[in-house]
């Protein structure tokens, strides 16, 4: 499934206080007969801190026409600027959580479990690309889906 390659956000907080981020990494599927997205932030991240923060997050997704928007998502940081300004996307409240006018599909998910990836039990070549610093390992995020919004 390429949803998440053509363009994907995680979103944490509320309308007044939240941050998003593009991710490229993530699984739907059925764990302990919930219906579950599975996402990674590093805690490196800012979202990383809404993440903590929020018992709830939106994982929503985009055509690939939004390759611009999800590039900026990605790279800037919500600590340094406003990156969704800067991107144009339109931010909207569903369910006090947030996801965006432009989304053509969005979860809602209700974090119910974590864990935090080992660097001594990641493959090399993993090591290599994503774990330059061993410690900013992603933590990885289980989310009931409890709504589904398709635009």
């Amino acid at each position: 499934d390429n949803m998440i390659e053509e363009g994907c956000l995680i979103t944490a907080g509320n309308i007044n206080d939240y941050n998003t981020m593009t991710i490229g990494w993530g699984m739907k599927g059925i764990i302990w007969r919930r219906k579950t997205f599975i996402a990674y932030v590093k805690p490196c991240r800012y979202t990383y801190e809404f993440m903590e923060k929020n018992d709830y997050f939106t994982i929503s997704f985009y055509e690939k026409d939004y390759k611009k928007q999800m590039a900026i998502l990605g790279t800037l940081s919500g600590r340094d600027c406003n990156k969704v300004e800067q991107s144009g996307l339109t931010p909207i409240e569903v369910d006090n959580c947030v996801t965006f006018k432009e989304a053509y599909y969005t979860l809602i998910c209700k974090k119910y479990y974590y864990h935090d990836i080992e660097y001594n039990k990641t493959p090399d070549d993993a090591k290599e690309r994503y774990y330059q610093d061993k410690n900013c390992m992603h933590r990885v995020y289980y989310g009931e889906i409890i709504k589904e919004i398709k635009n």
